[in-house]
């Protein structure tokens, strides 16, 4: 059990995840669980990436065993690329609250559907 730890929180957080995504109606939280999400991902593809007892890719006959720098690279630029889609998921936030007056989806819904009633009339 102990031995797939990582894949156990793995499971964990990308339900958690997608649980606060699909249950929840503000905004905020739902960014929040978009963030946890992604953790979940970072996790999956990083913990394969170490080797107990595996060193730096730098080749030296006493060394036999290597640990593979590609994921943890491509994490790292992911980690980049979801701190900027956070960061606009917020702005886009804060431009709905100044425009409808409330982060909450269905107050949102509804006032765009008592908006389009009051056109169609």
């Amino acid at each position: 059990m102990l031995e797939h730890f990582s894949h156990i929180v793995t499971v964990f957080l990308l339900v958690a995840g997608l649980f606060i995504v699909i249950a929840r109606g503000n905004l905020i939280k739902k960014l929040v669980g978009l963030s946890i999400l992604q953790t979940s991902v970072y996790l999956l593809y990083i913990a394969p990436g170490k080797l107990l007892g595996g060193t730096a890719p730098i080749l030296a006959p006493q060394l036999s065993v290597y640990s593979n720098p590609l994921p943890h690279v491509l994490i790292l630029t992911a980690i980049v690329v979801g701190v900027a889609t956070l960061a606009l998921g917020l702005a886009l936030a804060v431009r709905i609250r100044e425009a409808y007056d409330t982060i909450e989806e269905d107050e949102i819904l509804a006032l765009d559907h008592a908006a389009d009633a009051r056109e169609g009339s």
